[in-house]
C-alpha cells in the first residue's frame, strides 16, 4: 500500500517494530527507573495520614523537582493575595493541593527522563500535548461526583504515553505515522497499528501494565467508540472519557493557541466537533468548554514556566530544537539560593532560608484551617533545607508506650534511621540528680535548644545515649529542639551531618529556628 511515496510495513515487519519498541521501554535502564518512580508517585495516598509527608519527602529526594513544585507554587496563577513566597514543598502540597502536586510530579518526571537530543522537539510536542491532557482531566474532575475523580488526571496524562515513548524510542517509525496522519486519510490510532502493529492506546496500556500501575488508570488508555459519546455508567468508563477528551482538548490547543486570541479555539470546527462528540457525555455546552480551555491555557501557562520551558506550537521542529537546552535550564535552581556552602553542608544564605520558612509557616498558620501535623512537617522541611543537615526527624512522646518514636523524617537512609529511632522516655530528673543523665534528657528538662557543632568531643560523646551512639554513630554535628508546654514534654525536633559544623548558627539564625519552634508549640497548644 503506497500513500503520497510512502510505503506501509507488512505484518511481519509491523509485529518486528513493535516486539523491539517493548524490548527498548522494558530494558532501559532509566525507564525502568521511570516506572518504578511513576508506581510510587501513583501509590501516594492522601487518604492516609503520611500521603502528604510522603510525597513532600519524594519530591524533595530530588532537587531539580523541588525547584520545580516551588517556582510553580509562585507562579502568577497560584501566588497568594498576599503575594508572600512560597519556599516549602510542605507549603506547596497545601496550596497546590495533594492531587495537583502528585501529577505534576509525574509529568516532571516524564519531562526529565523522556529529553532525547535529535529527537528532542518531536518528543517535546508529543510531551506538552501530554501534559496540557492531564490538566485538562484535572479539570473535568473538578465537575465530577466520582470518588476519586482527581485520578482521572493521571489517567489523561498518560493518554499520550505511546507517541511520546515512539517519538522517543522509534523515530523514524514516529515520522511515519505523523506522515501518514499529515494525509488526513488516517486518524492517530489508524496510522500506529499500519506501522506498530498496535495503536498508541495499546502501546501505552501495555507500557504501564508492565509498570504496575493501577488497572483503572490502564484501562483509561483504552480506545473509545466513534460517534457521540452517552453519559457513562461508572468511573472506569468516565475516565475513559476524560482521557480521550484531553488528548483531543490539548490538540486544539497546540493548534490554535490561547483563548481569545487569533485563532481562538473555541470558534473553531474541531471545537464543535468536540461537542458534538463529548457534549451529551459530559453535559457540556459550549460556554462550558470555552470555559476549559481557558483553564487550560492557563494552567499550562504556569506549568511550563515552572519548568523554564518557552511554548511550542505543534509543528516538526528542527532536530535539536526545544527540550535540551531549556531542560537544562530546569535543573538548575530558582535563584538566589546558591550562594554557596560551608564545607558543613550548611547554606551560606541559611538566615534567608529560615526567614523564608518562618513566614511560609505564618502563611500555613494563617489559613485557620491547617492541622498540626502539616505545621510540623513544614517547620521539620525548612530547618532540613535551610540548615543543610542529612537527616531531619521530629520525635514525638507515645505515652501508651511510654517511650519517644521519630514519625516523620527527611533525609538520608529516612526510612531505615526512622524505624529505628525509638527509645524510653524517662520521667523529668530533679534539679539535684546528677545520675542517668543523657543529653536528651537535659534539654528536655531544661527546655534547652541544644546545637551542637562538634559531637565527637568527648564532653559531649559521654553524654550521648547509647541508642544515639548505636543508630547514628556517624553523627558529628546536630541540633535537638525540645518541645515543651508548660510542664508537658511532647517531643523534639532533631537534625545531624556527618561531619562537624564549626560555623555554628550564629544570633540571627537562632531567633528564627526559635520562631519556627514557637509556631509548631502554638499550633500543638492550639490543637
Amino acid at each position: 500500500m503506497s500513500e503520497a511515496g510512502f510505503t506501509t510495513p507488512d505484518e511481519g515487519a509491523t509485529r518486528r517494530v513493535r516486539a523491539a519498541l517493548m524490548q527498548k521501554v522494558n530494558g532501559d535502564a532509566e525507564m525502568f527507573a521511570l516506572g518504578g518512580s511513576i508506581a510510587r508517585v501513583i501509590e501516594l495516598a492522601d487518604s492516609d495520614e503520611p500521603g502528604p509527608h510522603d510525597l513532600a519527602y519524594f519530591v524533595l529526594s530530588d532537587a531539580a523537582l523541588t525547584q520545580r513544585i516551588l517556582r510553580l507554587s509562585n507562579t502568577v496563577r497560584y501566588r497568594t493575595v498576599s503575594g508572600t513566597a512560597v519556599t516549602t514543598v510542605s507549603r506547596a502540597i497545601a496550596l497546590l493541593g495533594f492531587d495537583n502536586v502528585k501529577t505534576t510530579a509525574l509529568a516532571m518526571l516524564l519531562v526529565d527522563t523522556l529529553d532525547n537530543g535529535a529527537q528532542a522537539g518531536s518528543v517535546r510536542v508529543e510531551l506538552e500535548a501530554a501534559l496540557c491532557a492531564s490538566l485538562v482531566g484535572r479539570e473535568m474532575a473538578r465537575l465530577s461526583f466520582y470518588q476519586g475523580a482527581e485520578e482521572a488526571a493521571i489517567g489523561a496524562l498518560f493518554k499520550n504515553l505511546g507517541a511520546v515513548l515512539v517519538a522517543s524510542h522509534e523515530h523514524e517509525r514516529y515520522r511515519e505515522i505523523k506522515q501518514l496522519v499529515t494525509t488526513g486519510r488516517h486518524t492517530p490510532a489508524q496510522a500506529s497499528q499500519m506501522i506498530l502493529g498496535c495503536s498508541y492506546d495499546t502501546l501505552a496500556a501495555a507500557v504501564l501494565a508492565e509498570w504496575k500501575i493501577p488497572d483503572v488508570i490502564v484501562r483509561a488508555q483504552a480506545a473509545l467508540p466513534p460517534g457521540a459519546l452517552k453519559v457513562a455508567g461508572s468511573r472506569g468508563e468516565w475516565m475513559r472519557q476524560v482521557a480521550s477528551f484531553g488528548i483531543d482538548v490539548a490538540r486544539i490547543l497546540a493548534r490554535t493557541g490561547r483563548p481569545g486570541g487569533v485563532g481562538d479555539p473555541a470558534d473553531t470546527i474541531e471545537a464543535r466537533a468536540l461537542l458534538a462528540r463529548y457534549g451529551a457525555a459530559f453535559e457540556l455546552d459550549a460556554a462550558g468548554l470555552e470555559r476549559i480551555f481557558t483553564n487550560v491555557a492557563d494552567g499550562m501557562a504556569a506549568l511550563m514556566e515552572s519548568m523554564n520551558l518557552q511554548p511550542m506550537v505543534q509543528s516538526e521542529p528542527e532536530p535539536g530544537d526545544g527540550l535540551p537546552n531549556v531542560l537544562l535550564l530546569a535543573t538548575l535552581g530558582a535563584g538566589g539560593e546558591e550562594e554557596g556552602a560551608w564545607p558543613s553542608g550548611k547554606p551560606k544564605n541559611a538566615r534567608e532560608l529560615l526567614l523564608a520558612g518562618v513566614q511560609d509557616v505564618t502563611q500555613l498558620r494563617a489559613g485557620g484551617k491547617t492541622r498540626v501535623n502539616d505545621v510540623i512537617l513544614a517547620v521539620l522541611e525548612t530547618l532540613y533545607r535551610a540548615l543543610g543537615f542529612r537527616f531531619a526527624t521530629v520525635c514525638l512522646k507515645d505515652a501508651r508506650q511510654g517511650q519517644y518514636r521519630a514519625r516523620v523524617s527527611f533525609g538520608e537512609d529516612q526510612a531505615q534511621v526512622q524505624a529505628g529511632f525509638a527509645f524510653p522516655a524517662v520521667a523529668p530528673s530533679t534539679p539535684t540528680s546528677t545520675t542517668n543523665r543523657d543529653l536528651f534528657v537535659l534539654a528536655m528538662d531544661n527546655d534547652a535548644d541544644l546545637m551542637i557543632s562538634d559531637a565527637s568531643s568527648p564532653k559531649i560523646r559521654e553524654l550521648l545515649p547509647s541508642w544515639h551512639r548505636t543508630l547514628l554513630p556517624d553523627a558529628k554535628s546536630f541540633i535537638v529542639l525540645p518541645l515543651v508546654v508548660g510542664r508537658a514534654q511532647l517531643g523534639f525536633f532533631y537534625a545531624d551531618r556527618a561531619v562537624t559544623a564549626p560555623e555554628g548558627v550564629p544570633p540571627d539564625e537562632t531567633a528564627m529556628i526559635r520562631a519556627l519552634k514557637r509556631q509548631v508549640l502554638a499550633a500543638l497548644a492550639a490543637g
